[in-house]
């Protein structure tokens, strides 16, 4: 399996960082992701979860 495969959109990813708080440093890296923590990440995995569930619902 190709490991480039997005499971979320780009556009989703910055929103849900934006909201978390993390987006600055991904900004002060030049839109890198390398510098955010893996805790960070999994705090962005888990609200697009959380989302896809929510949507998964209605």
């Amino acid at each position: 399996m190709s490991r480039n495969r997005k499971l979320i959109s780009e556009n989703l990813r910055e929103e849900i960082a934006k909201e978390l708080g993390v987006y600055d440093q991904v900004k002060q890296d030049g839109g890198s992701w390398e510098n955010v923590s893996s805790k960070d990440c999994g705090r962005i995995v888990s609200t697009a979860i959380e989302i896809a569930n929510r949507a998964v619902e209605k």
